[in-house]
């Protein structure tokens, strides 16, 4: 799998851009500042439709244009698809595939996968457990679309359940039935929706540990063994991948925390809650790994997303977005060696001394909005 064509209309900086591209390597170099990771956040918004940078649509449309519209060939076993997203903030957005409507956009997820390595990375390891949940969800994804309706019905449910545990919080007195009976209901939503999001991280983060382990030990030998663990609300240690299994014990989560939600008006139980624990040795990687631990770390968990995804059958595309220039030799000439062998690697550098020897290719000089192929 590769991307063959990005056309951009009204995306972030540019009112308009077009750049061919081909299997193996290609970088796009020039300062910072000047539209570089622009390109290869459009190809990543293709694949998860959704940015590494920006948690909304909007900052993705140039100032004072309504909408945006990334256009991607993707060519796959070689056959060739087009693939156009239009974006429009504060409404819904709009897909085309060969030109032709689809109803939901999320009906062409699966059509481009990607793995995307950037600097925002090191939030894996350091920041809050909502970015490994995000982590963890977005692979989900990418690996089995149908997840897209999952996450977006437990969202829903979560939201529902939320406001009516706020506004009973808010009366401070005891609900009456009528509280308590739609309680019930949306009680049975999230677990029945849980169960499903949770079975699948659960399954997902079993196929990952040996695949971080590895990817881990190959960048930093030195180091002691990565090791992930899913840390659920529930409290089990070991949690089952069976959905009615895990519905049951989520319906018996929320009952015994109803009191301590009514009081605080929030779920506390379910995958929203829940954590992935990165350890190095016996220690938790968060507060104790070194800078450099921690970029191994965000980078064997990019890795091993890369391999997951092409054990399923196709090589990702791999995007390096202004990564080499964050590690130190060693670890920079290591992660080339290991990506190098992907069908194709998107790099983005400021200077072309960034750009590893193992991973020479095409070249484009990106510069006060302009891409120029060398």
């Amino acid at each position: 799998m590769h991307v063959a064509h990005l056309s951009l209309q009204d995306f972030r900086s540019y009112a308009a851009a077009e750049v061919a591209l081909a299997p193996g390597a290609t970088a796009f170099v020039g300062p910072n500042g000047q539209g570089k990771t622009n390109l290869v956040e459009a190809i990543g918004y293709v694949a998860s439709h959704g940015s590494h940078r920006a948690a909304t649509d909007a900052p993705l449309v140039r100032q004072g244009a309504p909408r945006a519209i990334v256009r991607a060939g993707v060519v796959k076993d070689e056959r060739k698809a087009l693939i156009e997203l239009e974006i429009n903030p504060g409404k819904a957005n709009r897909a085309r595939l060969n030109r032709s409507p689809v109803p939901r956009p999320r009906e062409i997820l699966g059509m481009l996968r990607t793995v995307l390595f950037a600097p925002e990375d090191l939030a894996l390891v350091k920041g809050d457990p909502g970015e490994r949940r995000r982590f963890m969800d977005e692979l989900l994804t990418a690996r089995a679309p149908r997840f897209a309706a999952v996450r977006s019905d437990y969202d829903r449910v979560l939201k529902q359940r939320n406001a009516l545990l706020k506004s009973a919080a808010a009366h401070r007195r005891s609900p009456g039935p009528e509280v308590l009976a739609t309680l019930d209901v949306w009680d049975a939503h999230l677990a029945r929706t849980g169960a499903e999001l949770l079975s699948g991280r659960v399954e997902l983060v079993e196929a990952l540990r040996p695949l971080v382990a590895r990817a881990y030990a190959a960048l930093a030998p030195s180091s002691g063994a990565a090791d992930l663990h899913y840390r659920s609300s529930l409290g089990a240690e070991e949690l089952s991948t069976d959905r009615g299994r895990l519905a049951e014990q989520l319906l018996a989560g929320v009952a015994e925390a109803r009191k301590q939600e009514l009081e605080r008006g929030v779920s506390l139980v379910g995958p929203h809650r829940d954590e992935l624990v990165l350890r190095l040795g016996e220690l938790p990687a968060r507060g104790y790994a070194s800078h450099g631990e921690s970029w191994s770390f965000a980078l064997g968990l990019r890795l091993a997303a890369f391999d997951l995804l092409r054990a399923d059958g196709d090589d990702p595309v791999l995007i390096l977005d202004d990564v080499f220039a964050e590690l130190d030799t060693g670890r920079r000439s290591r992660l080339a060696e290991l990506v190098a062998p992907a069908e194709q690697v998107l790099i983005t550098a400021a200077v072309p001394a960034d750009v590893p020897a193992e991973l020479t290719g095409g070249s484009y000089t990106v510069s006060g909005g302009r891409v120029v192929r060398d």
